[in-house]
Formats: C-alpha cells, sequence, structure tokens
C-alpha cells in the first residue's frame, strides 16, 4: 500500500454559516480498506460527495486517483466505482442487463463486455440468477449485484455507502470477502458503515463528529490507545463527547 490514492487538505465544505466538513485531512492508500465512520450528520456524505466528484468544497485541497476534484471531477468519475446506500441497479433490467448496460456507461467495448460478464456470473455463481430481474432477488444478492457493477470497469477506488445495511450476517460475510478479493487486487476500498464490527474489518478506519475526523488509525491501535475493548466501545465515547 505505497501509493496514495486519496489526498485531503483541510478539505471544508460550508453551507451558509454551517461547516459540514471541517479541515478534513486525510491520506488512503492503493489496496487499503479504509473505513470512514460516523454517526448520521456526522458529515460523512459531504466529504464522500466532494470526493467523488459531485459536490464542489468550499476550500481545502484534494486529488482522488491522482486528479483535482476541483479540475477534473469528471476525469475522476471515470476512475471511481461508487455503491450507494440505495440501490444503484435498475430494477427492471436483469443481472446481465445491468452489467451490460453499465459496461457500455463506462465505456467498454461490446466484446469486452460480454466477457467480462461472462467471467463474473461464473466467479460469483450467480449463473442460476444471470437472467432474473433485479426486483425479484433477494437484498444480499442484489447489493452483491451492485457490487460487481461498481468494479466492472476496473476502477482504483470503490466507495461504499453502508453497503451492507439491512443483509443478514452470513451474506454481510461474503459481502466482506468480495471486499478482501478486490482489495487483494489493487482496488482501494473507501467504505462507510454503521455495523462497528464491520470497522474491525478495515485496515484504517477514521470516526467523523460533527464535520471533524476526531481519530483515524488501525482498529488495534485505536482500542489500545483508548483503552476500549472494541470499535463500538471507542465510537460511543466519542459520539457522547465523552473524549476528544
Amino acid at each position: 500500500m505505497d501509493d496514495i490514492v486519496i489526498k485531503t487538505e483541510n478539505l471544508t465544505k460550508r453551507f451558509g454559516d454551517f461547516i459540514a466538513t471541517n479541515n478534513l485531512t486525510i491520506e488512503v492508500y492503493r489496496g487499503e480498506i479504509f473505513g470512514f465512520l460516523g454517526a448520521n450528520g456526522a458529515g460523512k456524505t459531504t466529504a464522500i460527495r466532494m470526493l467523488i466528484g459531485l459536490l464542489r468544497p468550499s476550500s481545502g485541497k484534494a486529488t482522488v486517483a491522482g486528479c483535482d476534484i476541483y479540475k477534473e471531477p469528471e476525469k475522476i468519475k471515470k476512475n471511481i466505482g461508487y455503491m450507494s446506500q440505495k440501490f444503484s441497479l435498475y430494477e427492471d433490467l436483469t443481472v446481465l442487463e445491468n452489467l451490460r448496460f453499465f459496461g457500455g456507461i463506462y465505456g467498454l467495448k461490446s466484446s469486452t463486455i460480454k466477457d467480462k460478464s461472462a467471467d463474473l456470473v461464473e466467479k460469483l455463481g450467480m449463473e442460476s440468477i444471470s437472467r432474473k430481474l433485479i426486483k425479484e432477488l433477494p437484498i444480499g444478492w442484489r447489493q452483491k449485484v451492485a457490487f460487481t457493477v461498481a468494479l466492472f470497469h476496473n476502477p482504483k477506488i470503490v466507495f461504499l455507502d453502508e453497503p451492507t445495511g439491512g443483509v443478514d450476517p452470513i451474506v454481510r460475510r461474503q459481502f466482506w470477502d468480495m471486499i478482501y478479493d478486490a482489495a487483494e487486487n489493487g482496488t482501494t476500498i473507501f467504505v462507510t458503515t454503521h455495523y462497528m464490527d464491520e470497522a474491525e474489518y478495515c485496515n484504517r478506519i477514521s470516526i467523523m463528529d460533527e464535520g471533524i475526523i476526531k481519530t483515524l488509525g488501525k482498529p488495534s491501535e485505536l482500542k489500545k490507545n483508548f483503552n476500549v475493548d472494541s470499535m463500538s466501545d471507542l465510537f460511543y465515547l466519542i459520539a457522547r463527547k465523552k473524549i476528544l
């Protein structure tokens, strides 16, 4: 994890007098699973929207996949994948049709789309559902397909916004196996989650509160530094203003 793929310096977003994200300064590396944690309203979504080129910062600097977020937002979009809290798939299309549709949006050649679709369907064991409509699938399969779509064009970074919300523990574990596999292949995973046990799966995490990153580091180091037994305990202390 030598290459920096996300770098921010004092990145700030104001809405009138309200500061949604305050002096965000982080570095995220190639192939890293980076957990971006915080309670609702902490500023996570605002920060992500700036990083993926959908929201212009008020001040500060940032590069994503080597691209300046002020000058090259469209170039950033070509180098990232994104999976939102809500399903980003077309429910009236089949699994294969979604793969082909998004492959076209990403500018892949028809032959590449066909080959990649076949490979992914086989690799993920989706043969039995590949021709089913998305709306007919259980939530766990929908999430797996959405993640597959986000990775379809081999992006340098994938942003996952609470990707396992609403799925059972077994499916969550399977989903994280997919995340590990992507990271091992060099894709950086930038993930938000409300499940504190999932924070333990990340290489590093940050915890944001009121627009400010309160702490950042490896889960094991943070638990030791703050003398807590779990990330849930640390999150509680920060969210309840007991520390920092």
